[in-house]
């Protein structure tokens, strides 16, 4: 599987390229770190991920429920179809706000 990859663009922009699966989501994670949710809002944008799985889901979900513990907000924009897919068989869709 091709690693995943967690670039800043600067002020609260991210955009995540690769493959989000379970081998490659904890090296993100803890790439992302406290940096990621120092801003008030961050924006995450997806139009660089080329496959996901359960575990890339569950790095959405990871983010969110860390950025509403810090008191800031968090969006993700460009969310592959498969991404899309799997959340809203999951009931995740509405809570993570993608569209």
């Amino acid at each position: 599987m091709a690693r995943a990859v967690l670039v800043d663009n600067g002020s609260g922009n991210w955009l995540l390229q690769g493959e989000l699966g379970f081998d490659s989501v904890s090296s993100v994670l803890q790439h992302a770190g406290a940096n990621m949710l120092g801003d008030r809002r961050t924006e995450v944008d997806l139009k660089g991920v080329t496959r996901a799985d359960s575990a890339g889901l569950a790095l959405l979900v990871e983010w969110l429920r860390e950025s509403e513990k810090a008191g800031n907000e968090i969006a993700f924009i460009n969310v592959p179809q498969q991404l899309l897919s799997i959340a809203r068989v999951c009931g995740l869709d509405e809570i993570l706000a993608l569209n």
